[in-house]
């Protein structure tokens, strides 16, 4: 599967470097010089997550870092599209110790 966010479509991108050698003139050089373009990847930040969704079920889901700060994520439940606030689920013994609490 690639790295590419379920939620915003967030993925790689490309783009270039610029190598350049010399001293700008404001520092008193004769200017810089453009010795090379290289390409380049961006990398989203993808993380894989737990989500307990609204009806109760746990599904892994590949988020961008920016949605997981926002809280909330759109999700398409039963054929319809819904924003819900975000829910890690939890696992193992920890999921047990939650249920003691209640």
């Amino acid at each position: 599967m690639s790295r590419k966010c379920e939620v915003s479509g967030k993925s790689t991108r490309s783009g270039k470097t610029i190598a350049r050698r010399g001293l700008p003139k404001k520092k008193g050089g004769v200017g810089l010089k453009t010795t090379g373009h290289t390409k380049r990847k961006f990398k989203s930040n993808i993380q894989k997550l737990r989500v307990l969704l609204p009806n109760g079920t746990v599904r892994r889901m590949k988020l961008a870092t920016s949605v997981i700060k926002k809280g909330e994520i759109t999700v398409k439940i039963d054929g319809v599209e819904q924003t819900v606030p975000l829910v890690k689920a939890l696992r193992g013994r920890n999921r047990e110790f939650v249920k003691d609490k209640e």
